[in-house]
């Protein structure tokens, strides 16, 4: 029996590890935590940082492994390509200067500019300064260390915090774009050749909420698909193809500004949420197993389905990966689990946060207490499907009070454009 390595074991690597079962491979996951998801479901797993090069190289060789997957989490990437290089094993990720540049955000953004791709203007200390902006780690990921400074004086305490939550002890200044439309897409490369499989509107949290850094909703097809097509997608495209990309996907998110978009977060990685899921309903794609043969063969081959040129637009279908969000207090009981698993529209959810939990406040995507991907017929039967499981998801409080907050208003959902 083949072995394949999962690299990290959050609740997004079980279906890799789902997949790679169901394909008959023996699955090992490593990364720090004891326990986590992923590592539960795996037929073995390590307690090795995925940071630890050396010491996961030594256990592959122990271990035989034939395989090494990551698909998922910006930190992981860098590793992976690593380890797969020291093992002379298949990686999608071609050459460092790749990896490199779509994890880090200052070398992305000298890459947008190189190519002509819109970015986010950014500021330096010195300069003159047009509030608000937004103060972010340069390396970092779930909305972490992220800030909006309205004025001077909220801005030092702004860069401590973001160079803390920082890999490489940076914080980037830019505008904030909190008012413009946030615009997300998804490729799969196969031999050179780019297959979009989503475009996405991502709706964030309301700033009297304080949650205007926290996504709660992203719904696909985008409203802007046309827009990022016929004025963007050329030159972003070029971008990719100049740095040399051949397989694999590319995930970017940006903010639509008048008739263009501006990028600001790259992964050469899938989005982190269950899209690919709700895809593999739709087209009978299965993007996880297309993935791990990958890992295996250093192939994408159509066994497990047909990439084609149309598959972001879901055959006319719209979906979303709802985030509800909670308000800070200790979770007594979560009501209506039962009649989420009888909703015809609901594909899968995950829980996030358990009974007898106590959540803090953090302004972050740790206000998420699941993730629900729904999948309907129209825009407009997905915003009754989108009420229906806000109204039935209760996450009540030692004072018998529902948590649930500043959840997403449908009546903001555009048809696709």
């Amino acid at each position: 029996m083949k072995k394949i390595l999962i690299l990290g074991g959050a609740n997004l690597h079980c279906k890799l590890v789902k997949a790679a079962k169901e394909m008959g491979l023996y699955t090992i996951v490593t990364d720090y935590i004891e326990n986590s998801p992923a590592k539960i479901m795996a037929d073995k797993s390590y307690m090795l940082d995925i940071k630890d090069v050396d010491g996961i190289v030594k256990m592959c060789k122990e271990e035989k492994i034939d395989a090494v997957i990551s698909t998922h989490l910006d930190p992981c990437q860098r590793y992976y390509y690593q380890i797969c290089k020291e093992l002379n094993l298949p990686c999608y990720i071609g050459n460092w200067e790749q990896v490199f540049t779509l994890t880090d955000k200052d070398a992305f953004k000298a890459c947008c500019q190189k190519y002509g791709v819109d970015v986010i203007p950014t500021y330096e200390m010195n300069d003159n300064i047009e509030y608000p902006v937004l103060v972010k780690p340069a390396h970092s990921r779930g909305s972490r260390g992220q800030t909006v400074c309205y004025g001077a004086e909220e801005l030092g305490r702004a860069i401590e915090f973001a160079e803390s939550e920082s890999d490489n002890k940076k914080a980037i200044i830019e505008k904030y774009m909190g008012n413009t439309g946030e615009f997300t897409m998804t490729y799969i490369f196969k031999d050179g050749v780019p297959y979009m499989t989503k475009t996405s509107d991502r709706y964030l949290g309301a700033i009297e909420h304080g949650l205007e850094k926290v996504g709660i909703g992203t719904v696909s097809p985008s409203q802007y698909t046309s827009l990022y097509i016929n004025n963007v997608e050329e030159c972003f495209l070029n971008m990719l193809k100049g740095l040399g990309i051949k397989n694999g996907p590319v995930f970017m998110q940006g903010f639509v500004d008048g008739n263009t978009v501006r990028f600001f977060d790259p992964g050469y990685r899938f989005p982190g949420s269950e899209y690919d899921t709700m895809f593999e309903k739709i087209w009978n794609i299965d993007i996880m197993k297309m993935m791990v043969n990958f890992a295996l063969t250093g192939e994408i081959t159509s066994e497990f389905g047909e990439l084609r040129k149309d598959l972001a637009l879901l055959k006319g279908k719209s979906v979303i990966t709802l985030f509800p969000v909670i308000r800070e207090g200790k979770i007594k009981e979560i009501r209506g689990l039962d009649k989420l698993d009888k909703m015809n529209e609901v594909v899968c959810y995950t829980i996030r946060h358990n009974e007898g939990e106590t959540v803090g406040f953090t302004g972050n995507v740790n206000q998420r207490v699941a993730e629900v991907d729904i999948i309907a017929e129209s825009v407009e039967a997905l915003k009754v499907a989108i009420d229906n499981v806000l109204n039935t998801l209760e996450v009540i409080d030692e004072n018998g009070e529902n948590m649930l907050f500043g959840n997403i208003d449908t009546t903001k959902i555009k048809e696709v454009g």
